[in-house]
């Protein structure tokens, strides 16, 4: 289980199959279906694919993806925050999800915030960007603190659904 980075609470590492069960539990959530989306993950095998098809095909394809966020202090599993290269945008989307019990404690803002930092510092990337569904108020907030400024809105592939789009040049 490769660590990509970690903060003064949090260790953000490489998602693995062994993490199905919480990954089950996390896209069934209230909040990540209403504010994400149904991803029509209802058991461990749809999970493991999910996991397979989603961030660890994308740390093979693009060298990044979403992390597994784990609390330092206790290894409890958070969610997850990272960097996802989607068709419909030109830039890498700085997305995260997590469990709704640790919302409200800072932790989706200082993984992002790494997040943020790692892509400039490591990957070299300099143009990055958020998606969050216009009525998702926290989650605006927390692109704004990585320094995004909303730019427009977008269409998500495949669907009819506008989401507000961010987005951060760090040149």
């Amino acid at each position: 289980m490769p660590t990509v980075l970690t903060t003064g609470r949090l260790r953000l590492r490489h998602a693995e199959l062994k993490d199905a069960p919480a990954m089950l539990l996390l896209v069934n959530e209230p909040e990540f279906l209403q504010n994400i989306g149904d991803k029509q993950v209802r058991n461990l095998e749809q999970a493991e694919q999910y996991l397979l098809n989603g961030a660890i095909a994308s740390y093979q394809q693009y060298g990044f993806g979403l992390y597994l966020v784990e609390r330092l202090s206790d290894n409890a599993t958070l969610g997850l925050c990272g960097l996802v290269q989607r068709d419909y945008l030109q830039h890498p989307d700085v997305g995260y999800a997590l469990f709704r019990q640790y919302s409200g404690q800072g932790y989706t803002s200082e993984a992002a915030l790494a997040v943020v930092a790692y892509a400039r510092d490591t990957l070299g990337l300099n143009t990055l960007c958020g998606i969050v569904a216009p009525d998702n108020l926290a989650s605006k907030r927390i692109l704004e603190k990585t320094g995004m400024r909303a730019a427009g809105q977008k269409t998500v592939l495949g669907s009819d659904k506008l989401v507000d789009f961010y987005l951060l040049d760090q040149v």
